[in-house]
């Protein structure tokens, strides 16, 4: 198999975090060992355009998503480095129950918290929104008070009057038995709070690293389920209340106030936001990851036919693991090269696939982790 032989070593710098965002703090970094590669399959050349990714100030989302075991977490974690290598403040959050981002940058980050990344010129922080620690502090929240402290730990998520509304039920027992989309309602709420929270003002750059496809598109249209919700909940609230003003007008009573009807709708604005902002073509891609095999490549057809559906820009198509050409093989490099032309003429021949800009990823010899690592893999995928 052809090869380029490759090695290299890396030296953090650091600077430190905006001003705008005091409190986040970066921990010493520990020197890295040198990262070295000894070959790498190259691809045809192809252009991701970065140059028009990292242009300007302006705060822009990238979710990269696709079928599971694609590679996604690898190419949402070298993106974030890049960003990060590039000067701008960056976020990489896990919205997949099965984190990995841990894994891909040798760190631990778990505890659903920000953590500093040791490494990138600029800072770098990352999240993996952990929704078993979510479901035990709604537990501990509603046994609280009375109870009562359901309202406070929802409000901090931003979905306070959803409690309000369903107050009579055991909420925490539900947890135990949690609704299909209840991950994908916690990961909306951090979205709320990266619109709002002064918290999060300082990044320029957010990359969800997203769940495998099934996951990532319930989590797309749960605001348009929410906001058709919240509208029937406020209708049927308004016809109560007009039957029941009605009743009291009858008897000489005052009014009640519309203070609840007021939080929903607030609840409802801020959805139609992250609503939105999922379909913004200034501020939000969609990058799909695949590999090139008729199965991954289905799906991810599949994917962006979907992702039409809810009006969300993607412009990018990464293929992972390819093969480079060669003039000499053995048996099973032929075939799998092979098997690997056929599916790129596939996409190449797909209505859904075929408008994206393509990016071939090549295949390494060794795991991609750690930041020296994933600077390497994306200074390969984003040209």
């Amino acid at each position: 198999m052809a090869a380029l032989g490759f090695s290299s070593s890396f030296s953090p710098r650091i600077h430190p975090p905006s001003s705008a965002s005091p409190s986040l703090s970066i921990k010493p970094k520990r020197p890295n060992n040198s990262f070295q590669v000894r070959s790498v399959a190259a691809p045809v050349e192809d252009v991701a355009g970065f140059d028009e990714m990292v242009s300007g100030t302006q705060r822009k989302y990238y979710m990269l998503g696709g079928k599971g075991g694609v590679g996604k977490t690898s190419c949402a974690a070298s993106l974030a480095v890049k960003f990060a290598n590039n000067g701008h403040p960056t976020l990489v959050v896990s919205t997949d129950p099965a984190h990995s981002l841990s894994d891909s940058f040798a760190q631990d980050l778990t505890g659903g918290m920000l953590v500093p990344v040791e490494g990138p010129d600029f800072p770098l922080f990352a999240l993996e929104i952990n929704p078993e620690k979510t479901k035990e502090e709604f537990r501990d929240a509603a046994q609280n008070n009375g109870g009562t402290g359901v309202k406070d730990f929802m409000d901090g998520m931003g979905l306070g009057m959803l409690a309000e509304q369903l107050g009579e039920l055991k909420l925490g027992e539900l947890l135990d038995t949690p609704p299909p989309g209840l991950d994908e309602a916690i990961a909306i709420s951090k979205v709320m709070q990266f619109l709002e929270s002064p918290q999060y003002s300082m990044f320029t750059r957010i990359v969800f690293d997203t769940a495998p496809t099934g996951h990532t598109l319930r989590l797309l249209s749960l605001p348009d389920f929410l906001d058709a919700s919240i509208g029937k909940i406020l209708k049927l609230r308004q016809k109560i209340a007009s039957a029941t003003s009605a009743i009291k007008s009858a008897f000489g009573q005052g009014e009640t106030p519309q203070n609840a009807a007021d939080k929903l709708e607030r609840l409802r604005e801020r959805m139609v936001k992250v609503r939105d902002l999922f379909r913004d073509t200034d501020s939000t891609e969609f990058v799909i990851v695949t590999i090139p095999t008729v199965m991954a490549i289905s799906e991810s057809s599949r994917l962006h036919a979907s992702l039409k559906k809810e009006n969300v820009p993607v412009r990018r198509l990464i293929v992972n693991q390819i093969l480079p050409p060669s003039a000499s093989d053995c048996k099973f490099c032929a075939v799998k090269r092979k098997d690997q032309m056929r599916a790129l003429d596939m996409i190449r021949n797909d209505p859904e696939l075929s408008s994206l800009k393509l990016i071939q990823s090549p295949l390494v010899d060794m795991e991609i982790r750690g930041v020296p690592a994933l600077k390497f893999m994306g200074d390969i995928i984003w040209k």
